[in-house]
Order: C-alpha cells, then structure tokens, then sequence
C-alpha cells in the first residue's frame, strides 16, 4: 500500500507527489498536449500534402468532366449523386492502397492493364453517351445517367485515381510509426477536396444551363450550344482516356 503512490518508499512518495504538485502549469499542459502532437502533421508535410490535393482534385479529369456535364445537362440536383460518389470510390481505393492492395496491382502487369484497358473503354463509353445527349430534356436523363455505384466503380477504373493514392501512401504513410494517425488526417482531407471539386464543377455545369439552351430562334430553344459544350466534354473524356492509356 505504502507504494502506491509515486513508487518507491516513503521518501519516495513525498517527494515524487511533491515534483507533480510543484509541477507549473505550463508543463501540466505541455503533458496534455503530447498525444495531439503525436497526430499531427509537420507544416511541411500538410503543406505539400494540400498543394497535392488542390492539383490532383481540381484539374481537369474524367470525374470533373463528368460532373460538370451532368451538371450542364440535368441540373446540380442530379449531379450531386455522382459527385458523392467521387470521393466514396476513392476513399475505399485509398484504404485498400494503404492496407497494400495498391503494391500489388503495381507488381501485377497482367491487373495494371485490365484496369487501364476497363478505364479507358469506361471513359470512351461515356463519351458516346455524352455525344448523343442533345438537348435540355427529360429522355436525355436515361442517356446520361450515371448512377452512384457506377460513381464509385469509375474510381477503381481510373489508373490516376490509383496513382495519386499510391503517391499519398509512398510519401505520407509508408513505413510511419504514426501510420493509424496519419490515415485519419489524409483520409478525410482527400474526400474533402475530392467532393468540393467537383461540386464546383457541377455547380459551374448548372449555372450554364440557361446559356447552353440558346440560342433561341423564333421563340425555341435551340440548344446548339449544349451540343457543342458536350461534344468538347466528350473530347476530354477520351483525351484523359488516351492519356491514361499511356500511363
């Protein structure tokens, strides 16, 4: 019983229960402070981790693409369901890239190309869909509609998506003592940026709308403009299709 505080015998007790109390209060909650330094990021490493994701999410590719067209096309209201699924794909394909699934599909040529030949063929398909939608109008919603699972499908297809989340997990994860810790800051990060980018994306595709029905001769909705806004959509999808054939 006589050991029970702060260790020792008596001697040891007074004057271990002695340095706590005469601890100041800065160092009591220096102490306190040591398990959230523990999960926190270098300056550094956040910083260059955000510039990453501000490059990586908000240029153009087949998810803002695709997101500003069905945006364009049916309005933010039925965009929001694939810009959800955006970062719901790439948030599993990240989990499983840090759990190791991703070394594997690189030290595997044969899964590398299936995913790249699925990808492309993926992305060319949309295009066709894209490039037969023409006009503001409800028959056009069963052409271009993408569906949530095919959202989150379309993650595991794009040969970038596996790249940037093997980039983060080389350079963030990889061999950290910290590594749970670091999971939980990247993790959510990424499925900010990812929602947030193309939610713009979207919303810009909407505020388009109006223009794209134009222009309006004799009264009617032309509609020559969304033709040609998804015929450059279309060409950007098989663009990314040809570059990431390359990859």
């Amino acid at each position: 019983m006589r050991g029970n505080c702060c260790g020792g015998g008596h001697g040891g007790r007074i004057g271990g229960c002695k340095r706590n109390a005469d601890a100041t209060p800065t160092d009591r909650a220096t102490a306190a402070a040591l398990p959230l330094q523990s999960i926190s990021m270098p300056p550094a490493e956040l910083t260059a981790l955000l510039l990453l994701s501000t490059a990586a999410s908000f240029s153009p590719g087949p998810n803002t693409a695709l997101s500003t067209a069905l945006g364009a096309n049916l309005g933010l209201k039925h965009a929001l369901r694939f810009v959800c699924a955006v970062p719901v794909g790439w948030g599993l394909l990240f989990t499983l890239c840090a759990a190791g699934l991703g070394a594997v599909v690189l030290a595997v040529p044969g899964l590398r190309l299936a995913i790249q030949v699925l990808g492309v063929a993926y992305l060319v398909w949309l295009a066709f869909k894209l490039l037969g939608s023409r006009a503001l109008a409800q028959a056009d919603m069963a052409r271009l509609q993408v569906t949530f699972t095919q959202g989150v499908v379309l993650q595991f297809l794009n040969i970038k998506a596996w790249m940037l989340a093997l980039t983060v997990v080389a350079g963030w994860l990889a061999g950290r003592d910290d590594v749970l810790e670091r999971f939980t800051i990247t993790l959510p990060l990424m499925l900010a940026f990812g929602f947030f980018s193309n939610l713009l994306y979207a919303a810009v595709g909407s505020l388009l709308r109006e223009w794209l029905s134009g222009p309006v001769v004799d009264g009617v909705a032309t509609a020559q403009r969304l033709r040609w806004f998804n015929r450059a959509m279309a060409a950007v999808l098989v663009a990314t299709a040809a570059w990431m054939a390359t990859l």
